[in-house]
């Protein structure tokens, strides 16, 4: 089923997103899960935990050599969860006169902060109440030019040991309706049912089938509804000690349950936490091979683009089982 008659995208699933959290009780659960003055860089944040002991034992899970690639394909179409579609058109067709050989060559560019490319958020992608990680005011450390804290530069290729939370798997359905809320109850659940144990300086995946249900029913906007983590659940992944958190959406349950903030949990992990986002990554087929080898950890190879003062930057993670 590709979508409603005559083309209209499919309405969302109807779901309880509570429970709703007050502003205030936001800022307290900031406070309690902010990290500022832990590390030195302090623009690398929660990434310092990734020490070579980490690499190495991650590299220790590799057994069979497979390597899933979790990006979703290089998207130029417009659509309700795509507004701004990512270019790409050839700039050479080899019809040049020139000497041998001919060569052709591609032009890209993208606005990857949204709900279509998978992409890696920086820690100066957010900021709350004005201050970015460890406290510095945005207005002061980012302008025009870029981030001059929290850049992506800062954090170099990412190598750990990942963790796939597939709810839908341990609950048995084929995804998670829009606007079904993630809890802490729910990710100790999934490591009871899946055998694995969140351990600091992972990095945690959710998958809640959005991608599974978009090919089947067709796109709608997951800006006003998308599975994900409702903020109750934060304190177990701080207390944890993670290093990256990411998933099939942008991690942030929609609507938002805090009133006045439409990205808590992009709040609570940059912003306090200091943990950098995967957005918007294809976690199909490591569903599919978690499922064949009942494996949910594995190495984790994430490589963003070497972008002085870049927020972010497009990616392809990379798990190998």
């Amino acid at each position: 089923m590709t979508g409603s008659p005559g083309g209209v995208p499919a309405p969302p699933d109807r779901t309880d997103n509570g429970p709703a959290v007050s502003r205030a009780e936001f800022d307290a659960l900031f406070a309690s899960v902010r990290t500022w003055g832990r590390w030195v860089p302090a623009d690398r944040g929660a990434c310092n935990r990734i020490t070579p002991d980490r690499v190495r034992r991650a590299a220790a899970l590799v057994r069979t050599g497979t390597v899933i690639p979790m990006a979703r394909p290089w998207d130029t179409v417009a659509g309700p969860d795509n507004s701004r579609p990512a270019l790409h058109y050839m700039s050479d067709l080899g019809d040049v006169e020139a000497p041998e050989p001919a060569t052709h060559k591609d032009f890209l560019a993208v606005d990857f902060h949204g709900k279509s490319v998978s992409h890696l958020d920086a820690l100066a992608h957010v900021a709350y109440r004005g201050c970015l990680y460890d406290g510095g005011a945005a207005r002061d450390l980012v302008g025009a030019a870029g981030a001059r804290f929290g850049a992506v530069s800062a954090l170099g290729a990412l190598v750990t040991r990942g963790v796939l939370l597939d709810l839908p798997r341990v609950l048995g359905v084929d995804w998670l309706a829009p606007g079904r809320a993630v809890h802490a109850a729910d990710l100790v659940a999934a490591e009871r049912a899946l055998d694995v144990t969140i351990e600091e300086g992972d990095a945690v995946l959710l998958r809640c089938g959005g991608l599974r249900r978009r090919r089947e029913r067709g796109a709608w906007d997951p800006g006003a509804a998308s599975a994900g983590l409702h903020v109750d659940a934060v304190p177990l992944l701080a207390e944890r000690g993670i290093a990256l958190l990411g998933g099939d959406g942008d991690s942030d349950v929609r609507p938002s349950p805090v009133d006045g903030v439409h990205s808590p949990v992009h709040a609570l992990a940059i912003a306090a936490m200091g943990v950098p986002l995967l957005d918007n990554l294809d976690l199909e087929a490591l569903s599919v091979a978690g499922g064949e080898t009942g494996r949910y950890a594995f190495l984790l190879v994430v490589a963003p683009l070497n972008v002085p003062g870049g927020t972010g930057s497009p990616v392809t993670p990379v798990a190998v089982l």
